[in-house]
């Protein structure tokens, strides 16, 4: 990715916008979310719009340990890895980001999800690694309690370690299709890991061969200091929650340093903020649009959330009133990044306004303005270095996407920041991220 090209991602938390509550709004779609026309829409349209990716967030399971996220935020999706699949059929040169946990999971199966789908797409498969915190979701899969915050990430790092390990046990030239011969491959190209470890054991090889990318590119979005360490030593994407140019220059300092003790490079990792943009059509339109957002939230729901983000039983508690003291991070076994983030607000907040603040995507950056000012502000971080682009985390779909790929993209193609055609090449190609080289070829030669 050359620096005037600006990595920009569609983000998909809720399939109708990021607010949990974006599906109440009057022009949001109901059930066509659970279609694939409605995606194929938004995604060919980010196409058009020259957008690095389409990213799918996920749970696996439904928010239901409260009573209202039943009721009014069942967290209900498509699975990720199908979709995208579907959507590789439909598109050319967008890449295909799914949301796929290591704790649910098995290094077999998804080294070869993904390797199947890079195949399918030419290369334009990316993996969104994450640990899951839900109780609900470890119930899912007979566990009796969410895995501690530093066995989790213990986990994590096996996986990917295996599943690179599996990317890498064909090499590149070891299919032959000599047919004259009769020689399909080159057995002495193709490894088994023999991979004896603290979570999993793995013979292999992989049945599916090295795929375009050598790996789909790997996306980490934890910010705890156990998830920015994973992400310097795997991820080649890292997204994050900055609003200024301060924030990302030191931010990205402090990974430049993470890096180097991994024997990783700045120019192998990329550092996305996560932004809510919203282009206003005339200057009186934000407080009729923020009087409708604040009616649509549904106060018990928003306190539900304060609970499930602290892991403190509120029940007994007036919303009108403060948080009681929250718990050690060191301690904590829920989503860390989020607690730090509750942790940065006013203090005097009740815990119903401090709800309604969740609801609304929690601390992520807000540019709202005109066409003008929202790419201006984008730009201003990316020409500072802050940062190498945006995960746009649009709160109503596709209203405002459709604004901002109408009147924004043109902007910042104009000051020569976002391409006007896609490179040629596969993802990994045209965010300028190194095809990673075979572990089994290196082991040899060193």
């Amino acid at each position: 990715m050359s620096r005037n090209n600006m990595s920009l991602s569609l983000f998909f938390f809720n399939p109708q916008g990021d607010y949990r509550f974006s599906w109440r709004h009057p022009e949001a779609p109901t059930r066509e979310i659970f279609g694939l026309p409605f995606y194929v829409k938004l995604v060919q349209q980010a196409e058009a719009a020259k957008f690095d990716a389409v990213f799918i967030a996920d749970h696996v399971a439904v928010w239901d340990s409260a009573a209202s996220g039943l009721k009014h935020y069942a967290n209900a999706r498509l699975e990720p890895i199908t979709l995208i699949s579907a959507l590789a059929a439909v598109t050319q040169s967008i890449g295909l980001m799914a949301t796929a946990s290591t704790s649910y999971n098995e290094p077999f199966n998804l080294a070869r999800y993904f390797a199947s789908l890079d195949h399918l797409s030419n290369g334009r498969v990316a993996w969104n690694i994450v640990t899951s915190w839900l109780e609900e979701e470890a119930a899912n899969y007979g566990a009796t309690g969410v895995a501690k915050h530093s066995d989790r990430y213990a986990r994590a790092t096996e996986f990917i370690t295996v599943v690179k390990r599996l990317w890498d046990s064909w090499e590149d030239d070891a299919l032959l299709f000599d047919k004259a011969t009769g020689a399909f491959a080159d057995p002495a190209k193709i490894h088994t890991l023999n991979h004896v470890g603290e979570d999993f054991n793995v013979r292999g090889p992989l049945n599916v061969p090295r795929s375009p990318q050598g790996y789909p590119v790997l996306a980490q979005a934890g910010s705890s200091e156990s998830g920015k360490n994973l992400a310097a030593a795997h991820a080649d994407f890292h997204f994050c929650l900055l609003k200024t140019v301060e924030e990302g220059l030191a931010y990205r300092a402090d990974f430049n340093r993470r890096l180097a003790s991994n024997g990783r490079l700045p120019s192998d990792f990329k550092i996305i903020a996560g932004v809510l943009p919203v282009v206003l059509v005339d200057e009186t339109e934000a407080e009729r649009r923020q009087a409708l957002v604040d009616s649509l939230i549904i106060d018990e729901l928003a306190i539900d959330l304060v609970s499930s983000y602290t892991r403190i039983d509120l029940s007994g508690l007036s919303p009108d009133e403060p948080l009681p003291p929250l718990p050690d991070s060191a301690d904590f076994d829920g989503i860390r990044t989020e607690l730090e983030l509750i942790k940065q607000y006013d203090s005097t907040l009740t815990i119903r306004e401090l709800g309604r603040r969740l609801v609304n995507s929690s601390n992520t950056w807000l540019v709202i303005g005109s066409a003008e000012h929202v790419a201006e502000r984008l730009s201003e971080l990316y020409e500072a270095g802050a940062v190498d682009g945006y995960n746009l985390m649009f709160p109503l779909l596709p209203n405002d996407f459709d604004r901002f790929t109408e009147s924004v993209v043109p902007l910042l193609q104009a000051r020569g920041v976002f391409r006007t055609e896609y490179e040629p090449g596969t993802l990994r190609d045209r965010l300028g991220l190194k095809r990673p080289p075979n572990s089994f070829l290196t082991q040899t030669l060193s």
